[in-house]
């Protein structure tokens, strides 16, 4: 299918420098929503396409089939553009409307690996942002202490995100939390960049519980 010139103008324009995030929200403010013309620069591959289409895409028009179509297509990315993407897209899309958040619901046992992590993703977003946290919070934990060993790197990230959360948000689960990180020993011994939090669950469980606390001092 033969391109837009809007699309072309916009591809060449992302193309012409060291395209960074701010430039694409920059883009996509000046063109508002426009779902046509983000299946076009969708339908190019590129990463940076398609990260602003997902931000001029209208969330009215994704359906099921749409978006299971988007995620089988960020195979064609590699796998660091393949994380960036999904997050983006459920950062920017799907956690925004009831009707896409009900499908992030049915993923936790997905064959994707990209949907399983959408699916814990957002079950970490439901505690981090302050909200009294959901009442799943035991057979989520049973679920990844059983799993996180077997899944695959970019689910068990997110996995053990999760965890850290809970254990950060709910006391009574936090031993059981610091425990799941001993045991497993992931991440423990990952370099971490100063002013930066470990993803080792102990360590990263006791930084933010801390700063919670200083924080409800202020």
């Amino acid at each position: 299918m033969k391109r837009s010139s809007k699309a072309e103008n916009i591809l060449t324009q992302i193309a012409a420098k060291h395209t960074k995030l701010g430039d694409l929200r920059a883009i996509a403010k000046e063109v508002k929503k426009d779902h046509a013309l983000a299946l076009e620069l969708w339908a190019s591959k590129n990463a940076h396409a398609r990260q602003l289409a997902i931000l001029i895409m209208d969330k009215k028009l994704l359906t099921e089939e749409l978006v299971d179509s988007l995620i089988d297509d960020m195979a064609e990315n590699s796998a660091s553009e393949q994380i960036h993407l999904i997050d983006w897209l459920f950062a920017n899309q799907l956690a925004k409307d009831k009707k896409t958040i009900a499908m992030i619901e049915s993923w936790q046992h997905s064959k994707s690996s990209l949907k399983r992590r959408t699916y814990y993703y957002y079950q970490a977003r439901l505690r981090w942002v302050g909200q009294t946290p959901p009442p799943n919070s035991e057979a989520l934990l049973s679920t990844i202490e059983k799993d996180i060993e077997k899944e695959v790197g970019e689910v068990q990230w997110i996995m053990n995100f999760l965890a850290g959360q809970i254990g950060i948000f709910e006391e009574k689960y936090r031993a059981r939390c610091i425990d799941l990180g001993e045991r497993t020993g992931l991440y423990k011994d990952e370099m971490v960049a100063k002013n930066c939090t470990p993803n080792y669950l102990p360590q990263l469980i006791a930084i933010q519980v801390e700063k919670e606390k200083q924080r409800k001092r202020l």
